[in-house]
């Protein structure tokens, strides 16, 4: 069974494939990785104990959104669309990753997403 945290990371993971997607409108290319890594870190990171694998697939997207970022524009589609792909991977291995290494912490608990100590989502 499937929990509400489980509900906010793939919500987290679809704005993020959003953002990516209506890349540039509304985000300046600085401000472009965090805002891609924002939900997750504001509604996911501080519910979750600490794994070096989520953090490291954190780090992947916002190496991947800085990457995707700094592609100039007028390669479209020859550089955009591999750039724009290898985030939007980069994002799903993210969510994929706390789906499955996720436990929910003390702080998690506390707001009603579940047990400190269970995971995030049941195995499938």
């Amino acid at each position: 069974m499937d929990s509400k945290l489980a509900d906010q990371v793939r919500h987290a993971a679809d704005l993020a494939r959003r953002l990516t997607l209506a890349y540039p409108k509304g985000t300046r290319r600085d401000d472009f990785p965090f805002a891609v890594v924002a939900a997750f870190d504001a509604d996911i990171r501080g519910r979750v104990e600490r794994d070096r694998r989520i953090e490291d697939e954190r780090d992947r997207v916002l190496i991947a959104a800085v990457n995707f970022a700094e592609t100039p524009p007028d390669d479209e589609p020859e550089a955009i669309a591999p750039a724009r792909h290898a985030l939007i991977a980069a994002i799903d291995y993210l969510e994929q990753a706390v789906l499955r290494f996720g436990i929910v912490n003390r702080e998690g608990a506390r707001l009603g997403y579940g047990e400190a100590g269970q995971r995030v989502a049941a195995s499938r």
